[in-house]
């Protein structure tokens, strides 16, 4: 029968039990060692304290984070040390501006008597940082002219606006930070938010302040009414009765077949305007081009309900007799 062998790895009872208790010596050396070492004065250290700036909040607002802490050297007792460290129970020190639009900065050298009072019996043995930097603007209230923002709609294939583009009430007011209004200029842009319009627009709008400054800025309407009239150009296109003027007898056209063309959009209030109309090709012999003996077409007329009106061709060729 083969022999079983106790493993040489195994931890007796009694090993164990003695391993206990030196950890438990260690441990509890260790802390009485901790708490008597922080019961000791005179150590230094660096923390970040916190701070709160003090203004008269319904005058001014901040455009940007505040600074929340103040890096500085202190000394004292090792306990007062460590709370002040991880900031336990520490009243952030108060910072008072009486006026903190007119300059962004506070040089931490003007704190530190004070500072040194609040943090007492702590030593305050220097500041670390300059100065304490903010952007804290003053409140106003400015009126604005709402204006449409042009890329916030678009008119549908060969629409145009017809009259006046109205918003009412005619001017609203901001109330925010004085820098960042008067960067609008007195305009406060409008978002539509419609695209390939082809009717007449009467919409109510709500009064969207960018999102950057949604924190910073209101505004005492929350709609604004936008009305305008749009209007159709239709395409079309008209043959054209040829009209020399002041031609010798010895100069023709290149090409007396020559069939010129316009093609046009208009107005559709005017289509039966158009009907009307005769249009002719002219071509002015004392108006060629002496260089390459051309003309260049003229349309007569051309009225302005008319837009993007083209010729085809627009240069006709002349050819001289011998």
């Amino acid at each position: 029968m083969a022999e079983t062998r106790k493993s040489s790895d195994r931890i007796s009872p009694k090993k164990l039990s003695d391993l206990k208790v030196v950890v438990l010596c260690i441990a509890a050396a260790t802390t009485f060692w901790i708490l008597n070492a922080l019961n000791k004065d005179d150590y230094n250290t660096v923390v970040d304290f916190p701070i709160a700036l003090v203004y008269d909040q319904d005058q001014y607002i901040p455009v940007s984070k505040t600074p929340k802490n103040l890096e500085i050297e202190i000394s004292g007792n090792g306990w007062d040390l460590l709370r002040k460290y991880f900031n336990i129970n520490n009243h952030p020190y108060p910072v008072e501006l009486t006026n903190p639009s007119t300059n962004n900065f506070l040089l931490t050298s003007d704190l530190k008597r004070s500072l040194g009072d609040f943090l007492s019996p702590t030593q305050l043995m220097s500041i670390l940082e300059d100065s304490l930097k903010f952007d804290i603007d003053k409140i106003e209230s400015i009126k604005m002219k709402p204006v449409l923002d042009s890329s916030s709609y678009s008119l549908a294939k060969n629409y145009r606006l017809n009259g006046q583009l109205n918003i009412e009430p005619k001017t609203i007011t901001l109330k925010g930070p004085s820098s960042i209004l008067k960067e609008m200029n007195g305009v406060f842009k409008v978002q539509l938010d419609e695209q390939r319009i082809n009717k007449n627009i009467d919409k109510k709008v709500s009064v969207s302040i960018p999102e950057e400054y949604r924190d910073l800025i209101t505004a005492n309407e929350a709609e604004l009414e936008v009305k305008f009239d749009v209007v159709e150009f239709l395409e079309g296109n008209k043959r054209l009765k040829i009209k020399k003027i002041n031609f010798p007898r010895t100069v023709s056209l290149q090409n007396e077949e020559v069939v010129i063309m316009i093609s046009y959009l208009v107005d559709e209030r005017k289509v039966s305007d158009l009907k009307e109309l005769e249009f002719e090709a002219n071509l002015d012999y004392f108006k060629r081009n002496k260089s390459d003996s051309t003309l260049s077409v003229q349309v007569k007329p051309m009225p302005s309900y008319l837009e993007q009106v083209m010729v085809e061709p627009s240069i006709v060729k002349l050819k001289y007799e011998k």
